[in-house]
């Protein structure tokens, strides 16, 4: 019995030694599991950040595929198109699309006035829509508020309903089929999605601290003065975000060019709008074969070259852009 109960003791010590070690040790190490896959309050989980990354891929790989399969089939050669076997890697890095759509487009002069038709209109927008934002947003005066709705009206309101007036309008004034049919608008603070800008310089410049401006015209600054040195830096990454929405927004607008425009000036998206008559029109029937007249490569080649100067402006302002974009809260556009 004694060397029974000797035996029973060591046990009962081995037990408490080590497993009751372990055992006060089993909440730590469940806590750090839970801590490690579901994360705490001082960093993110394990499953969470693996749901965001596949979440951030799935994105991604939905805006990114139509230009990896543009940019791809564009540098496929008729007999790669015709070949089921070749998908994804071309046989031959093949520029003649390319070389073909530079021609269809007349790329350098459309390219110019695609420039002309966006940037110009762009620039002048915004520092008369930062004006008008700078002008609500500090002054006091009767009826603000009506010129405020009237704002918002322009936005709501779809341009269909309003071009035919502008229409006559302009060509009452001899407008129609130049430039000044884009111009006009923007300096009188219409221009396309003018309303979205001014809101933009509005939240801006609302934000700005009336000291500094008190400070100022203490000092004997004038108002101009206080604009230009005190509101504008301030309104900085304002002023890139409505200059690149702008200028996108004008490059890819082809309702009010074509009506506008009249033809007279000719832009990378209303070219490629009929890109197949131009086709037609540069390689008639008998002049190339068959397999090139039905090349849908070169019309992606030219939907690649349509894009190509905006996506250099994104990656060329990408880290302004990001930066202003999270500063003025504009998202989903």
């Amino acid at each position: 019995m004694n060397m029974r109960s000797r035996l029973q003791d060591s046990i009962l010590s081995w037990r408490d030694a080590h497993l009751g070690g372990f055992l006060a040790r089993l909440p730590r190490q469940r806590d750090k599991v839970r801590g490690l896959l579901l994360g705490t309050r001082a960093r993110y989980g394990l499953v969470f950040t693996v749901l965001v990354y596949v979440l951030l891929i799935v994105i991604g790989f939905v805006y990114l595929f139509p230009l990896l399969f543009m940019l791809i089939t564009s540098l496929k050669s008729p007999g790669d198109l015709l070949n089921p076997m070749v998908q994804w890697v071309p046989s031959e890095l093949y520029v003649g699309n390319y070389v073909k759509a530079f021609r269809v487009l007349d790329y350098p002069s459309t390219l110019l006035s695609s420039i002309l038709v966006s940037v110009v209109p762009s620039v002048i927008q915004t520092i008369v829509c930062s004006l008008v934002g700078y002008g609500l947003a500090r002054y006091r005066f009767p009826g603000k508020h009506l010129i405020f709705a009237l704002i918002l009206a322009t936005f709501i309101i779809p341009p269909q309903n309003t071009i035919i007036p502008q229409m006559l309008t302009y060509r009452q004034l001899g407008l129609l089929g130049t430039i000044w049919a884009m111009i006009l608008p923007a300096l009188g603070g219409q221009g396309f999605r003018s309303a979205v800008f001014i809101l933009i310089f509005y939240q801006a410049f609302l934000s700005l601290p009336q000291v500094l401006e008190e400070a100022a015209r203490l000092d004997g600054a004038s108002e101009m003065t206080i604009f230009a040195r005190i509101a504008v830096p301030a309104a900085i990454p304002a002023y890139i975000v409505s200059v690149i929405f702008s200028t996108v927004w004008y490059w890819n607008e082809t309702y009010l060019t074509v009506v506008f425009l009249e033809g007279g000036i000719q832009t990378l998206p209303m070219q490629l709008s009929k890109f197949v008559q131009a086709y037609e029109n540069l390689y008639p029937p008998g002049t190339v074969n068959i397999l090139d007249r039905l090349n849908e490569a070169v019309k992606l080649s030219g939907t690649f070259l349509n894009i190509l100067p905006l996506l250099l402006i994104y990656f060329v302002l990408q880290r302004w852009f990001v930066e202003s974009v999270e500063r003025t809260g504009i998202a989903g556009e």
